[in-house]
């Protein structure tokens, strides 16, 4: 591996992750908090730390796969450790292992907090409204910054990284199949980041409008388009007693669900292309039929037949699938095949090209199909039968990746689970704790639902946690790839 180019890009990003932090110090300083301090702390260690490799190692400029796939794992960890510092400087999570967990769910989308739990952070009266504006602020900017992924964001603006972002784009970008709109790399990003950036700025428009403070409105759609779920309120969306708001933040979960390659055709002319899409069917009747499942489920148990919980319904579904996380209802109450659906959800995921998390519903699609296609051949053994998802034929090689991923998928939650019930967790809170860490959603199930924290959750199993959102936001190959004995060849 060529170390002195790793180096080179892991400094770079941490300077420029230390020079991001200028934003919330400024925020901080605006409104007179104790978390400026903390703040400028953590901007002078990024920047310490990372000129001075930068600056040895420059004139390094060569890469090749193997570098790109250890570059973009630790990149992901060098990242949650500067997003870290933060949180620690300023007291605002005190404890070394809180902040980690707090830092990598938010680069990682996942949204899981520890935050809220006034026994274990007894400075913090008001939970999660407690936290200085400073603090609010970098909470949603990292999960923005992680949302089309740290290394896309990172060719995008910094010209130096343009040799070589071939094998960075491969091993970061969401979904069975890294789909580029441009030849060159280096403008695919930009072209991704215009539509994220754009779609960003609108949705802070509109729930600035509808009612919304503009702070929490700008917090909001930070953590909305990447599908992150931080909130700068205890209660998430549920604090915010406006359908309109609720309406607005649903409709740019359900566009962050999307493959961004279809945004950027729909802004090209191409609206069609959603429509020719056959994961973007599915994905869309997903949403729909599971809405009308949990709605006539959570109505008929009550006999309260209302427009509320038909909001609910939509937004929780909305929500769970593309792996936002945002709550509006404590689906805990519902019926228990209601929360048997969530947890469904919770499997499946946004689109392939999304910045959602879970196992992606082109991988459920082309698995359902493989099944159907093995059940057909054994009818007709000598009978070739190719697999087709729309108008395209997929071939061995992705099939055989599908297959792979999905049998490391289940692995993890199982392994993942079975440790987590030996740290005194009971079976459904491990089971929702760990589909949510892998999938990227936040809210669990138990003692980690979604009006509650991860704060009482014991050191290792945080510290796992934080491994399994790794893995599920890094598409497991890319870091399993490490522990592999002919990488290190």
């Amino acid at each position: 591996m060529n170390i002195k180019t790793i180096f080179n890009i892991l400094a770079a990003m941490l300077v420029i992750t230390g020079l991001s932090m200028i934003i919330p110090a400024i925020i901080a300083w605006g409104y007179g908090e104790s978390d400026l301090s903390g703040h400028l702390k953590s901007l002078l260690i990024c920047i310490i730390l990372g000129t001075p490799v930068w600056l040895i190692t420059r004139k390094s400029k060569s890469l090749n796969s193997k570098d790109g796939f250890a570059i973009v794992t630790l990149a992901w960890i060098l990242i949650a450790f500067a997003g870290a510092l933060p949180f620690y400087f300023s007291g605002s999570i005190p404890n070394i292992t809180d902040a980690w967990f707090e830092s990598m769910s938010g680069v990682t989308t996942t949204g899981a907090s520890i935050l809220g739990d006034i026994n274990t952070l007894p400075h913090l009266a008001n939970g999660i409204e407690s936290l200085p504006h400073g603090v609010l602020f970098w909470r949603s900017f990292i999960q923005w910054i992680g949302g089309m992924g740290i290394i896309v964001f990172t060719i995008a603006i910094l010209p130096l990284l343009g040799v070589g972002g071939v094998q960075l784009f491969k091993a970061e970008v969401p979904g069975p199949v890294a789909d580029k709109i441009r030849p060159r790399v280096k403008e695919t990003a930009k072209i991704l980041w215009m539509v994220y950036v754009g779609l960003t700025l609108i949705q802070t428009i509109l729930l600035g409008m509808s009612g919304m403070p503009w702070f929490d409105a700008v917090c909001h759609s930070f953590t909305t388009m990447p599908t992150g779920g931080f909130s700068t309120q205890n209660a998430s969306i549920a604090a915010y007693d406006n359908p309109v708001i609720h309406y607005i933040i649903i409709i740019f979960m359900f566009l962050a669900g999307v493959n961004f390659a279809l945004h950027f055709k729909a802004l090209t002319g191409n609206l069609r292309g959603y429509f020719k899409d056959t994961e973007f069917i599915t994905y869309s009747c997903i949403v729909l039929f599971v809405t009308l499942f949990i709605f006539l489920n959570i109505s008929s148990s009550s006999f309260n037949w209302t427009h509320a919980n038909f909001l609910d319904s939509l937004f929780q579904s909305v929500s769970i699938l593309s792996t936002t996380g945002f709550g509006s209802a404590d689906y805990e109450l519902w019926p228990f095949f209601s929360q048997y659906v969530i947890l469904i959800l919770m499997f499946v995921g946004g689109m392939g090209g999304s910045t959602g998390g879970g196992m992606k519903v082109s991988r459920v699609i082309l698995l359902l199909k493989y099944a159907a296609t093995e059940t057909r051949r054994m009818l007709h053994s000598r009978a070739i039968i190719k697999i087709r998802i729309g108008d395209r034929f997929i071939g061995d090689d992705v099939i055989r990746n599908t297959l792979g991923f999905f049998l490391f998928y289940i692995l993890i939650f199982a392994v993942t689970t079975l440790i987590l019930t030996t740290l005194n967790l009971d079976f459904q809170t491990s089971i929702g704790a760990a589909a949510s860490a892998i999938g990227n959603i936040g809210p669990g199930f138990g003692a980690f639902g979604p009006t509650d924290s991860y704060a009482t959750l014991h050191p290792i199993g945080k510290w796992m946690l934080t491994f399994c959102m790794l893995l599920g936001r890094l598409e497991i190959f890319t870091i399993m790839v490490l522990f592999s004995r002919t990488f290190w060849r």
